[in-house]
């Protein structure tokens, strides 16, 4: 094949990728599947050409870049405190799941060694969270259920490749259990060991890299790096790319400038995105060819139909009765059980993807009935991406399980910007010194405090106000910066500066418009009452104090601005008097005022369904 062929191949793909996902997005389908069924369709059709999926092409070239790029967005606090339960999923399901596959489809595929059951038990174990969380967040399921799937993602896949190995090492032999044990532990050790060195070792060197395209050009070559020395001394390097990428992504805030992290940030999601749904496709273009090798089996249809379907059940079934069986052992044993409701979801979210499929491919090519066990694998890639991926977002509903609250993240979000700007303009008054002009502090003080009146505006969402002053003057720059690009337009057209200069200018208007241009979350249910957090929650003597219940000033006005013809955005309530005043985005600020008037420390919000504290004297949330 010559290199404009492959080209003209590799354009195709992605130009199909791109439409496919496209059109599975406006229509609210599943992407893998859309891309599944295309690909599907795509194999019969005369002219195009055969892919044939390469497994090394998948376990090395795809795999650490799409492990990486989940394990830099993972939370490392996040996993320490789960690590529990992802193990439980990741480890102990995997094993479970490979025995019980494996002696279902040893029982119902004719002449199968035990061996190569248990081979293809571990093919199917490993589930691709990815099709799961992208469903969790789409129709809004709890986060602590949505890190436990991407926790168990990131680590499952080890498990699953380890336990293939040693099945295919038992097909060629017998492998005892001694060693067994050996390779388990060789290969998670191995893999711990060379993802910290790794990991520990680009973190050092990133820091001091200043350049953006230095340090993204750095960040791709990681995760090969630390899988290929894990597997040079036979360690997992799937949890080698896994820990590395924990590191990093944990360590990016203190070791990256602003620049490299939304380059970073931006080239690892265009790369997950276009990896992941290319291979969904080629798995699709794979068909003909495994139909093919399967029609010399020797196996009828109904055969086949029966084996496809029994392995498809007890994949499924294996997840179920894991998730019942952790929450009656920990109710026996009295530890603190997951709500019935997540255990349900968790067991539903099987939906499995790449790794199965490439994992199919390894399996040596005088493994018996190799073509049927390819056959399997793809039909229970397809089934629990059908099965699961249409039913889930329904359960989640019908569960009716709590949503993230748009308006619970606003008041996270403005407790600790307000932290973030007191400490920051604490150190502005020690820096500054007396050479520094009165209107750059003064210019300074006014940015930061915008930033944490704007995060305070997001609360109260739910008001008549329509438009806040951050709204005011996110509409009204963002029209100036179209002016003002408007006139870039014409400089570069003139040729009035150089391009240099120019794309500097453009990358700042860039910088500034993003800034600016945040999505507008949904509104919460007015009947839903907004409590402070408890990551979030103050414990200062003048929040725990039991305040005595007191009458509103006013019912829902601030008394001071209708006096001087002056607007609000948001109300505050003195806890002590009752004093209902305006927040200090508005105006006048006449909960502030109240405050340095009576030294009245604690105020409340007077928002609808909103019940959050603030003490002006300690500066918490409570």
């Amino acid at each position: 094949m010559s290199g404009v062929e492959i080209a003209v191949e590799l354009v195709a793909l992605v130009v199909a990728v791109l439409l496919v996902t496209a059109a599975a997005r406006k229509l609210d389908w599943s992407a893998p599947l859309c891309l599944i069924a295309v690909g599907v369709v795509a194999s019969y059709v005369p002219g195009v050409p055969e892919y044939e999926l390469d497994p090394e092409v998948v376990l090395l070239g795809l795999l650490p870049p799409l492990l990486y790029a989940t394990a830099i967005r993972t939370s490392l606090i996040d996993f320490r405190r789960n690590r529990g339960p992802i193990l439980l999923l990741s480890v102990g399901l995997v094993i479970f799941t490979t025995a019980a596959v494996g002696v279902v489809a040893w029982l119902v595929i004719p002449g199968l060694p035990l061996a190569a059951g248990l081979a293809i038990g571990a093919v199917v174990a490993p589930p691709d969270a990815v099709a799961a969380t992208a469903v969790a967040r789409k129709v809004g399921m709890p986060r602590k259920l949505t890190r436990l799937l991407e926790g168990e993602s990131l680590f499952n896949d080890a498990a699953a490749l380890v336990a293939l190995r040693t099945a295919i090492a038992a097909i060629a032999g017998s492998v005892s259990l001694l060693q067994v044990g050996g390779d388990f532990l060789l290969a998670a050790g191995g893999g711990l060991v060379i993802g910290f060195a790794v990991g520990a070792l680009a973190a050092m060197i990133r820091t001091r890299l200043e350049d953006p395209v230095s340090d993204t050009a750095l960040s791709l070559v990681v995760p090969f790096v630390a899988y290929l020395a894990a597997e040079a001394i036979h360690g997992s390097g799937v949890i080698a790319v896994v820990v590395a990428g924990l590191i990093l992504g944990h360590k990016a805030p203190s070791m990256l400038s602003g620049r490299s992290r939304l380059a970073s940030r931006l080239n690892w999601q265009t790369i997950q995105f276009l990896l992941e749904n290319i291979v969904f496709l080629l798995i699709g273009l794979q068909v003909r060819r495994i139909m093919t090798e399967v029609g010399d089996s020797g196996l009828s249809a109904l055969q086949l139909v029966l084996i496809c379907v029994a392995t498809l059940a007890a994949t499924i079934l294996t997840r179920v009765v894991w998730m019942v069986g952790i929450g009656l052992t920990r109710r026996v044993f009295r530890r603190h059980a997951w709500p019935w409701r997540y255990s349900t979801v968790i067991a539903w979210a099987g939906m499995r993807g790449v790794v199965t499929l490439a994992a199919a491919f390894v399996l040596p090519a005088d493994t018996p009935q190799r073509a049927v066990l390819v056959l399997v694998a793809f039909v229970v890639v397809a089934g629990t991406l059908l099965l699961h991926g249409t039913t889930l977002p329904i359960l989640v509903r019908r569960l009716k399980l709590p949503p993230p609250d748009p308006a619970e993240d606003a008041l996270q979000e403005a407790a600790v910007l307000n932290d973030m700007t007191r400490a920051a303009l604490q150190e502005l008054e020690k820096i500054r010194t007396p050479e520094d002009p009165d209107d750059i502090v003064e210019r300074l003080r006014s940015r930061l405090q915008h930033r944490s009146d704007s995060a305070w505006e997001e609360l109260g969402r739910q008001s008549a106000l329509t438009e806040t002053p951050s709204d005011a003057y996110r509409r009204l720059r963002l029209r100036l910066l179209e002016v003002e690009r408007e006139k870039f337009l014409e400089a570069r057209d003139s040729g009035m500066a150089d391009d240099d200069v120019l794309r500097r200018i453009l990358e700042r208007l860039d910088i500034e418009e993003s800034m600016l241009d945040r999505e507008e979350e949904a509104v919460p249910d007015s009947d839903r009452e907004l409590r402070t957090p408890a990551a979030t929650a103050g414990s200062c003597k003048h929040l725990t104090k039991e305040w005595p219940e007191v009458q509103p000033s006013a019912p829902d006005v601030c008394a001071v601005c209708v006096e001087n013809g002056m607007t609000w955005v948001h109300l505050r309530e003195c806890v002590k008097c009752g004093n209902v005043a305006c927040c200090d985005s508005s105006p006048g600020k006449h909960a502030t005022e109240h405050f340095h008037e009576t030294l009245h420390p604690v105020m409340r919000s007077h928002e609808p369904g909103e019940t959050w504290r603030w003490c002006f004297v300690d500066k918490q949330l409570g």
